[in-house]
């Protein structure tokens, strides 16, 4: 196999920019499912780390949740994309996402040849949080249970790891005002992590090429959007329903400290070496406000 110097030549110029920089990655969708996608996102996580970058990874788990569910004969219930989380479900997700996606996740970046830990909201007290609202359908209020909303995160564990070379691999739970598990969206743990780091990036990988004008036209993706351009976006519905959570949490953010916001596409193998390692990139990135 032929490798092109020029590309590594490209490269070295980013490897400066980002060596000792803190990279979020929220890590969902096929690329987490699809076990070559996985094999490779590790392997690039690995050389993320090798090349100074400390890297904190996010993981969803929802589809394996649901999957879980289904075999223990219970059925899964979502209100306005939200799931219900009873004591029972909630239990299932916290076995799920700590005890198996997580462990899973860690073992194959260490098996990359990375150094990985990995970390559920409740360690170190890092993810502190609230019992959502309850939401409102067709006039009444519907408690969704042990789903949460973050009020602080403790990121001491995640720069103890950090400064001894070990990759935190952070399952989306958080802990309860009495220490109960609390299920949390991943893109909402994966912007307050960043935003309590100060993240030079936070990089969403996803099942689409980033945020597109016509979700049915590739060649519609929009490169770079503007801060004041997002809620413009949600109003003209260029971002959806799938896409306005990664939305909200890129303007929390952003507005917390992050630089930069990436949305990629994390079926495209190594989308994130080329998103952050080449000039041309290939995703959406969303920019810090002025």
């Amino acid at each position: 196999m032929s490798v092109d110097p020029n590309s590594i030549v490209e490269a070295l110029p980013y490897f400066k920019q980002f060596a000792g920089k803190t990279i979020v990655i929220k890590y969902g969708g096929s690329a987490q499912i699809d076990p070559v996608l996985r094999q490779n996102v590790c392997k690039d996580l690995v050389l993320m780390q090798t090349v100074g970058i400390q890297v904190v990874l996010v993981h969803g788990g929802g589809v394996e949740v649901s999957k879980m569910m289904e075999r223990l004969g219970k059925v899964a219930e979502f209100i306005q994309g939200l799931r219900v989380t009873d004591e029972e479900t909630a239990e299932i997700a916290e076995m799920v996402l700590v005890g198996k996606v997580n462990k899973t996740i860690v073992a194959e970046i260490n098996l990359a040849g990375g150094t990985a830990v990995g970390l559920s909201g409740r360690d170190g007290k890092l993810v502190l949080a609230e019992k959502a609202v309850p939401i409102h359908v067709n006039g009444e209020s519907v408690d969704l249970g042990q789903v949460g909303t973050p009020t602080k995160v403790d990121t001491q564990i995640i720069q103890d790891l950090l400064s001894h070379d070990y990759l935190p691999v952070v399952a989306p739970t958080g802990m309860g005002p009495d220490g109960e598990m609390l299920n949390i969206n991943g893109d909402t743990v994966a912007a307050h992590v960043a935003g309590a780091l100060s993240a030079e990036k936070l990089i969403f990988l996803t099942d689409q090429k980033g945020i597109m004008r016509d979700l049915s036209d590739e060649t519609s993706l929009i490169n770079q959007v503007e801060y004041s351009e997002i809620d413009d976006l949600r109003k003209e519905g260029v971002i959806g329903t799938g896409m306005i959570p990664k939305a909200e949490a890129a303007q929390f953010a952003l507005d917390n400290g992050v630089n930069n916001v990436h949305i990629l596409d994390g079926t495209v193998s190594h989308s994130l070496l080329l998103e952050l390692f080449t000039s041309s990139g290939v995703g959406t990135m969303l920019s810090k406000k002025s």
